[in-house]
C-alpha cells in the first residue's frame, strides 16, 4: 500500500491515507467484472486504509492510473 492524499473535497478526510495500488491485486481485478455485472459500470475500486481512523474500504477507480497523481512521494 502507498500513502495517499485525499483531494480536499473528498468525504474521508484530508489526511494521508494508504491505497493499494498493486494491479495484479484480486481486488482490484475482479472488481472490473463484479461493477460492470451489478451496476453495467466500466469501473473498478481498490483497498484504502485510513490509519488515523481504522477505516477500510473500497476507493472507486475508473483506469488503472486513476488516482496515482494524488500518491505521496517520499
Amino acid at each position: 500500500m502507498l500513502k495517499w492524499q485525499p483531494p480536499e473535497e473528498a468525504n474521508w478526510g484530508t489526511h494521508p491515507q494508504f491505497v493499494c495500488f498493486n494491479d495484479d491485486c484480486p481486488y482490484y481485478v475482479k472488481g472490473w467484472e463484479w461493477m460492470k455485472t451489478q451496476y453495467d459500470q466500466n469501473v473498478s475500486y481498490r483497498h484504502r486504509y485510513d490509519p488515523m481512523t481504522g477505516e477500510k474500504g473500497p476507493i472507486p477507480v475508473w483506469s488503472a492510473n486513476a488516482l496515482r497523481d494524488r500518491i505521496v512521494k517520499k
